[in-house]
C-alpha cells in the first residue's frame, strides 16, 4: 500500500475531484461549494478556480465551523477554538457541494449537514472528500472521492495542504 503522495499526486487527485465535481452538478447553473474547517475549507478554495477553468459559471463558496455542533464537544476541552461559519449567499433550493478532506467515522459529516439544516435548504447536498479511508460509524458515503483505502484503526491520514502546510500531500502515518 502506497503511504505518501506527494505535491504532483495531490494536483493529479484535486483535479479527480473537480471532475467528480462536474459529473455532479451543471456547471453553467449557479451551486454552492462549502468547505469544513480547516482542510475541507482549503481544498474548496483550491477546487474553485479549478472548476471555474471548466466553465463553472456562479459559484457560492463557504466554509463551515462544526465545533458546535461535534457530539464529542465535551472531550475536546473547556474552551474550543470556534471560527466562524462564512456561508455569505443563499443555499436554499441550490446544490451545495460539502468538501472535507478526509472520511472516516461520519461523524463530522453528520455535524456539518446538521449545521447547513440551520441555514437552509439546498437542493441537493453531494460530498466531496480527498480520501476516503473507510470505518464508517453512521450511514454515510462519499458522493466523490479521489483516493479510497481501508486502514485499520492504528493508522490515520494526514493531508497537507500547502497554503497551511507549506507543502501539498497525503501521508498514512501510525497514530501518535
Amino acid at each position: 500500500m502506497q503511504t505518501h503522495y506527494d505535491a504532483n499526486a495531490f494536483a493529479s487527485l484535486l483535479n479527480q475531484l473537480a471532475d467528480g465535481i462536474a459529473a455532479l452538478v451543471d456547471l453553467g447553473k449557479p451551486f454552492n461549494v462549502v468547505g469544513i474547517r480547516t482542510r475541507g475549507e482549503l481544498l474548496s478554495e483550491r477546487l474553485v478556480p479549478i472548476l471555474q477553468q471548466r466553465g463553472a459559471a456562479e459559484i457560492g463558496v463557504g466554509s463551515l465551523d462544526i465545533t458546535l455542533y461535534r457530539d464529542d464537544l465535551s472531550e475536546i476541552g473547556p474552551l474550543p477554538l470556534i471560527r466562524p461559519t462564512q456561508l455569505r449567499f443563499d443555499i436554499d433550493k441550490r446544490p451545495l457541494i460539502l468538501i472535507d478532506d478526509v472520511l472516516f467515522t461520519g461523524r463530522t459529516v453528520r455535524a456539518a449537514l446538521d449545521q447547513l439544516a440551520d441555514f437552509g435548504r439546498p437542493s441537493v447536498v453531494r460530498l466531496v472528500v480527498m480520501v476516503d479511508r473507510g470505518g464508517r460509524e453512521l450511514p454515510i458515503t462519499a458522493d466523490v472521492s479521489a483516493l479510497k483505502i481501508e486502514l485499520p484503526l492504528s493508522q490515520q491520514v494526514k493531508v497537507k495542504v500547502a497554503s497551511r502546510d507549506g507543502e501539498d500531500g497525503i501521508d498514512i502515518v501510525g497514530r501518535s
